[in-house]
């Protein structure tokens, strides 16, 4: 089996490796027959030139001809240090982002959830950076807002260094698919795969694989 970890997420080359990284070897200790390659890269991968067998993906998928199989929802918080609140005040609404420093991945929009209604803001920043780890990092050394996933933020969100904020506009939940080329049926390793990580994610329900 070939795969790989790509998504349009904030947090893939963070999560691919912790999260993922412990259940493609539990998939290869269980199937000693199986050969595993796995890819962790934030480079959007076309899985037919490459000859990837499927893609773990996080984000809102856009519409394309590959099969996709949501495995979970990926939940995320807006976060920022008590200082940077005090300093700047809390953001109401989505469009008061505009008038705050914004952490981000690259020029992508962010989602909120207005009772069933979807709105769309294009934040501003001056900190960017393509992996979940180094906005996390950003956020405590109070450069400013972030957009991150639960499972990343939790410890932090725990302890006080960071706080959430704006929850009246609940971010729109993502998801975690496994996509593969288009064929009628997917093929048993893949299969395999995603029963796997339904597994261990859907127990959580966060995202998050479980400790352990």
């Amino acid at each position: 089996m070939t795969g790989t970890c790509a998504g349009s997420d904030a947090a893939p080359l963070t999560f691919g490796p912790t999260q993922l990284a412990p259940i493609f070897a539990e998939l290869a200790r269980r199937h000693p027959n199986l050969h595993v390659h796995v890819c962790y890269s934030d480079r959007h991968v076309d899985l037919i030139a490459e000859g990837y067998d499927c893609a773990v993906r996080l984000g809102h998928l856009p519409d394309s001809n590959l099969i996709a199989r949501r495995i979970g929802p990926i939940l995320g918080k807006l976060v920022a240090t008590p200082g940077y609140v005090a300093e700047h005040g809390v953001p109401e609404t989505p469009n008061d982002l505009l008038a705050h420093e914004c952490l981000m991945q690259g020029t992508e929009s962010w989602q909120f959830m207005d009772g069933e209604k979807v709105v769309l803001v294009r934040p501003q920043g001056r900190f960017k950076a393509d992996n979940g780890t180094a906005l996390a990092s950003a956020a405590l050394a109070g450069l400013g807002i972030a957009m991150l996933p639960e499972g990343l933020i939790a410890e932090h969100l725990a302890s006080g260094a960071l706080v959430s904020i704006m929850e009246q506009h609940p971010i729109r939940p993502a998801g975690m698919f496994v996509v593969r080329p288009p064929s009628p049926h997917p093929v048993r390793k893949v299969r395999i795969l995603n029963e796997m990580l339904i597994e261990c994610f859907n127990a959580n329900g966060d995202g998050s694989a479980p400790p352990g």
